[in-house]
């Protein structure tokens, strides 16, 4: 019984000593992991300001070619439209049937 009780004790104190290191390994994997991780998030938030900047020069360049005054410039001088006098325009009335 005295030699069983030995032999658990050694093998308990032989497992304590041999989860050590492998602790130690699974640590080191585990902050490589983290270590990626922290990278992939920081190329992410980057990614995401240049986006962002990028979105903002697009809304600036979609006010500025929509303007009334561009569009009409447009018309006029590319597509030789003109603004309609009064006696060109035509009214159309249309009455819903119930």
């Amino acid at each position: 019984m005295k030699l069983k009780m030995k032999i658990i004790k050694a093998a308990a104190a032989l497992f304590c000593a041999a989860m050590i290191p492998a602790l130690f390994v699974l640590y080191a994997f585990q902050a490589d992991r983290y270590m990626k991780i922290e990278n992939e998030v920081h190329a992410l938030e980057a990614e995401q300001v240049r986006l962002v900047e990028e979105n903002k020069r697009l809304i600036t360049d979609i006010s500025l070619l929509s303007s009334s005054e561009r569009i009409g410039e447009i018309a006029e001088t590319e597509l030789g439209m003109h603004k309609a006098e009064s006696d060109e325009i035509v009214r159309v009335e249309m009455r819903r049937r119930k």
